[in-house]
């Protein structure tokens, strides 16, 4: 039993190596996590494997050997054998608790953290905005141009960042990015008590750094994830950007009222810089170049996506200018290009004037029109990561791509839109906020739909096509 598995153990770890196919009856070293071991010692941690490979299966499965050999972490070599292999028609779907747990799980949440930022730190001047215009004598109109010189910045870096995202890679563009935006943040009030032109600068430059985040999400989950789990990430990714308009809807007027007019600016601001400390030390911009992940999920990743996985892959983006003109010519590109439209308008109104509305229409005070407006967030959060998982079973069975992503977009644009006609009979906040509830969450379909689209029609240039599409609607 023990020699068979040791048989079969060190006819894998020699499939990398020269020296050991060169003499393959020499027992092979193999190198864990950066310590040496013999094969004795992995007979020992890997005990739990012998009935398996008794059974003579080729490869022994990876979720057998709890405590051993599924901890061995895979090297460049490894990354590259893998891929020049060819794939294999063994692997299995992971099961929920392995997806959880697994390093790629790791990396959208870190990228649905920054998202919580990203939206926390815009909408905090949707709050403020209100007893900022107050005392210096505003008027309503006046405080839209505050807020809208966000977009002015927002306008300018999409495309730039999306090819600094596709040519770099995610993990340095979002550390940047962040690092930007959270000091715009910090500095916000600064800029706020010495001129209306530097608070308009600042938010301005808010928006030229945050213009980075969804084309660095769309870049690190093409890398990441294959095809069949692609909706889900990008639902729990998306997921912190909507819950981030939640938080900090709620949570502002709460340091509003313990430390200030510009307590929350301070507050996330360093947040921000805080994840990026985190974010550099923790993860990679593709598999192959994690130090943590296991060779079984790397050996998923590579050979059921069809994306540039691999590090060695990336200097393919880095010949030239991305081939705007070519993009621009083709008939889906301008078809993503007119849904990001429709989505974005829609979202960036409804996200900046939602407070002021139930406060204006409905006399709420500041802390429940807060309240009010935090509600339809919090539930498109759960409705995006439910249309993700929704998506990736009508494709996993055997419902073509195409179709399921026209669903998914076709819900996402109906829905809201008859939401929306509900809302003009609203007659109270609670029935406002309902109306409002249900066409922010069924708004969540459209990111299973255009926006995992652009990954899947072009993912070696998913960064930049997301911010041409940013720029262009």
């Amino acid at each position: 039993m023990n020699s068979h598995y040791l048989t079969t153990l060190n006819q894998r770890f020699c499939s990398s190596s020269i020296a050991c196919r060169q003499n393959p009856q020499k027992p092979y070293k193999p190198q864990l996590v950066g310590l040496r071991s013999t094969i004795s010692s992995i007979r020992e941690r890997a005990a739990p494997c012998f009935s398996a490979a008794a059974s003579g299966a080729k490869l022994v499965p990876f979720k057998i050997c709890k405590s051993g050999l599924s901890r061995t972490r895979a090297s460049s070599n490894d990354a590259q054998s893998i891929a020049n292999s060819g794939g294999s028609n063994e692997l299995r779907e992971p099961s929920f608790a392995e997806f959880i747990t697994s390093e790629r799980v790791k990396v959208v949440a870190m990228l649905a953290l920054a998202l919580v930022l990203c939206n926390a730190d815009r909408v905090v001047m949707s709050v403020a905005i209100v007893p900022l215009s107050l005392s210096r004598g505003w008027r309503q109109a006046f405080g839209g141009i505050v807020q809208s010189s966000f977009l002015w910045g927002y306008l300018i870096s999409p495309i730039a960042g999306g090819t600094l995202v596709d040519r770099y890679g995610g993990k340095v563009v979002m550390a940047w990015g962040v690092a930007l935006w959270s000091l715009a943040t910090l500095l916000t009030p600064w800029a706020a008590e010495t001129s209306l032109l530097t608070l308009l600068a600042m938010r301005m430059l808010l928006g030229i750094a945050e213009g980075v985040a969804l084309p660095c999400m769309n870049n690190m989950i093409a890398r990441w994830f294959p095809q069949t789990e692609r909706s889900r990430a990008v639902g729990l990714a998306m997921a912190g950007f909507q819950l981030g308009s939640a938080i900090g809807l709620t949570l502002s007027p709460i340091i509003m009222s313990q430390g200030g007019m510009y307590g929350p600016f301070v507050i996330f601001g360093l947040s921000g810089f805080l994840w990026v400390l985190v974010w550099v030390s923790a993860t990679s911009s593709t598999p192959d170049r994690s130090p943590q992940i296991s060779m079984h999920e790397l050996r998923y990743i590579l050979n059921s996506s069809s994306v540039p996985s691999l590090s060695k892959n990336l200097p393919k983006t880095r010949q030239g200018i991305p081939p705007f003109r070519r993009l621009l010519s083709k008939l889906p590109t301008w078809s993503l290009i007119i849904a990001n439209a429709m989505h974005s308008w829609g979202f960036f109104v409804i996200l900046s004037w939602m407070p002021i509305y139930f406060k204006t229409l409905y006399h709420v005070d500041l802390r429940q029109a807060a309240w009010f407006s935090a509600v339809p967030w919090t539930m498109m959060a759960l409705i995006g990561y439910v249309a993700g998982v929704l998506s990736d079973m009508m494709i996993q069975s055997g419902i073509s791509v195409t179709l399921t992503r026209k669903i998914m977009q076709s819900i996402g644009f109906i829905g809201p839109g008859l939401a929306l006609i509900g809302l003009t009979m609203a007659r109270t906040p609670f029935t406002a906020s309902a109306w409002l509830t249900l066409a922010v969450g069924l708004k969540a379909f459209s990111h299973s739909g255009f926006l995992v689209n652009l990954q899947e029609i072009a993912p070696q240039y998913s960064g930049v096509l997301h911010g041409m599409f940013s720029v262009l609607s």
